[in-house]
């Protein structure tokens, strides 16, 4: 059984503004830069995360995930980790909500997932095998990724359905931290969500 000392606090690090988060558009695949705003964003996570030690830092393969990462201080110790990727989603890569509603009248990506991409069952399975082998690490676990996947683990994480992602909203270069209430392997929680100006707790 995993000593208490031992559990990880992991950091969920959405990437900087790109064009197409801005637009609303789906950005699974598709490797686009920060925007000039991005990179000031993801510049400033060095500040907000000053004095934190991390044993380890994961980075989704996605160009802008990566720069967050590396303009974020950490980029010399993060490893690529694939399953951190964003939800693949196919033939709707690059169109709004809005463009998929009109194709598709009462779309729903957590029910109905993406034709050519991911089901929904199949990105939650991801991301569930993703928080077991992150509650295996000890010590402060930073992770860059996506707007969908960190909410996706988050809901792996504390058990929720995929149907919850929606009440989660998440910014970019936002930071949450997720852990054990009590230092409790039964009890998973958020202890922190979708901070975007302030300093990060250490603890």
């Amino acid at each position: 059984m995993k000593h208490p000392a031992y559990f990880p606090r992991v950091y969920l690090i959405r990437h900087g503004q790109t064009e197409w988060s801005l637009s609303g558009q789906h950005t699974g695949t598709t490797d686009i830069p920060l925007t000039a705003h991005g990179v000031e964003e993801a510049a400033h996570l060095q500040t907000r995360l000053a004095g934190i030690t991390f044993a380890h830092v994961l980075t989704s393969p996605r160009l802008r995930a990566r720069r967050t990462c590396e303009l974020a201080g950490l980029g010399a110790s993060a490893r690529i980790e694939e399953e951190l990727r964003e939800w693949e989603y196919g033939e709707y890569e690059g169109l709004t909500s809005a463009q998929i509603q009109a194709r598709q009248p009462g779309w729903n990506a957590y029910v109905d997932g993406f034709p050519g991409g991911e089901t929904p069952d199949a990105v939650l399975a991801r991301a569930s095998r993703l928080a077991q082998r992150l509650r295996s690490l000890e010590g402060n676990v930073a992770v860059f990724s996506h707007g969908h996947f960190l909410r996706i683990l988050t809901v792996a994480w504390i058990g929720f359905p995929i149907t919850a992602v929606p009440r989660f909203s998440l910014a970019t270069t936002s930071v949450g931290i997720l852990g054990h209430e009590h230092n409790r392997a039964d009890r998973p929680v958020i202890s922190l969500w979708n901070e975007t100006k302030a300093a990060i707790p250490k603890a």
